[in-house]
């Protein structure tokens, strides 16, 4: 069933501020099935729209929409961005917090691949030291069985029987 382009832009306004409903809200209201509403939310975000999934807080924004509400807001002055916000229910101190985790993303991978890079060399020391010891253990079982052959030679040579 396809649906007129009014209905569908009514329909994902509801999902929102200051509305924020759900999919599964919206379906039981309007009549429509859930996947139909998660095709169209997707459809709206691959045009880069802005559409939580359905959480009152901004903590419903998937990372896609917090990154896309950093880009349309990086040039806009105070008095644009209060607009902004209120237009969508959130806060500037919101935006500035998503746009500080944004700038933080590469020093996150470096410091990830310093931690990866700390433990590879943790790990190389203990294999190491794990080869060290068993090289000791095998030393050690060889001398062992060495001892025990001789034991049993000279036991032979002299006669002797181990008792059982």
């Amino acid at each position: 069933m396809r649906y007129p382009a009014e209905r569908k832009e009514a329909v994902l306004k509801k999902m929102l501020p200051p509305h924020n409903k759900t999919v599964p809200e919206i379906a039981k209201e309007e009549g429509i099935s859930e996947p139909t509403l998660y095709n169209w939310r997707k459809e709206a975000r691959a045009k880069g729209r802005l559409l939580p999934d359905g959480e009152t807080t901004p903590e419903g924004w998937t990372s896609r929409d917090k990154f896309s509400a950093v880009v349309e807001t990086a040039a806009l002055n105070e008095a644009d961005l209060a607009e902004y916000c209120r237009q969508r229910g959130l806060y500037p101190e919101q935006i500035r917090s998503w746009r500080r985790a944004c700038e933080q993303a590469n020093d996150w991978e470096e410091a990830h691949a310093r931690e990866t890079k700390e433990e590879v060399r943790e790990l190389k020391r203990r294999q190491k030291e794990l080869e060290r010891e068993n090289r000791r253990k095998e030393k050690a079982l060889a001398e062992t069985a060495a001892l025990l052959v001789l034991k049993k030679r000279m036991s032979e040579i002299w006669g002797e029987h181990e008792e059982e």
